[in-house]
Parts: structure tokens; C-alpha cells; sequence
């Protein structure tokens, strides 16, 4: 996150707003309010966030988040599965995990605006259809120009 913030901030014109410089109400306050500020923040700074609006247009999830190989409970899972822990335990979690940050960007039935999923497992993984079935139904793309042009004004 820290990377990723001084890597855009000197590179875009607009409020680069992270996690932890703010406390979260006042952090939130500030984004709902500058439509044109980016916010960097982890997965879970995110759970129960409401931005509804134009406010938020884009979230960008960098990794699909699987459960950390050490957290005992999801650990103790994997062994009691076996050969199908990965598959039985830590991608219907990364699933679930992946559709809530993704349910972050629409609150209201006029929002839009674009998930950008930039892990590569998410094109090229055996599991990867699990993934992609637990999110919303949208429109998917691999290219930089749709999400441009998504985002260019309408006539």
C-alpha cells in the first residue's frame, strides 16, 4: 500500500489520500467529499465502508486475497482437508473475500465504475472460474483502453 501510494502520488493531480495518515471517519469524510481523490487502504479498512456516488469509481485489488498460510484457523482447515485444502478451504475464501471488495464500488443502483482485479492468477489460474463466478455479473476486460473509455465523458 505504502509503495503503491508514493508511486502515484507524485504522478497524478489529484489528493492522494492512505490509510492511517487520517483517522478512518475523518479519512472517509475527506474522500466522500474530494470526488477526485484517490484513497489507499487495506482490505480491511474497507469492511463496512458505505461510499455510495461518484465519489468512489474504481477499486483496484492488487492480489487475490487468499488467508495467510499461518492464520491457525484456516490452517487447521487445510490439514482436516487434506489434499483439497487449498481448494476446499482457501479459495472459497479468497472468493468471498474478492466479491466484498468488489461489492465496495456499487451501493446504489445508480453507481458505476470499474473493479480492477491486477492479479494475473485471476486470467490464468486452474481456479480461476471459481473466482470470477463469485463476483457480480459485469462486464470483464484485459485491456487498459476499455476502462479509459469507460470513463471518458459520455456524450
Amino acid at each position: 500500500m505504502e509503495a503503491a501510494t508514493e508511486a502515484v502520488r507524485g504522478r497524478v493531480a489529484y489528493p492522494v489520500l492512505v490509510q492511517d495518515e487520517l483517522p478512518k471517519a475523518a479519512l472517509l469524510g475527506r474522500f466522500r467529499d474530494e470526488e477526485a481523490s484517490c484513497l489507499f487502504a487495506t482490505m480491511g479498512f474497507w469492511q463496512g465502508v458505505d461510499v455510495p456516488g461518484p465519489a468512489l469509481s474504481m477499486v483496484a485489488i492488487d492480489r487475490v486475497p487468499f488467508p495467510r498460510p499461518d492464520e491457525p484457523l484456516h490452517a487447521a482447515r487445510r490439514q482436516r482437508a487434506g489434499r483439497d485444502g487449498f481448494t476446499t478451504v482457501d479459495v472459497p475464501r479468497a472468493a468471498t473475500l474478492l466479491a466484498q471488495g468488489a461489492g465496495r464500488l456499487i451501493r446504489s443502483s445508480s453507481d458505476r465504475g470499474v473493479v480492477a482485479v491486477l492479479d494475473r492468477r485471476l486470467a490464468s489460474a486452474t481456479y480461476r472460474w471459481d473466482l470470477v463466478r463469485a463476483l457480480p455479473p459485469m462486464r470483464r476486460t484485459r485491456r487498459r483502453e476499455d476502462v479509459t473509455a469507460f470513463f471518458s465523458p459520455r456524450p
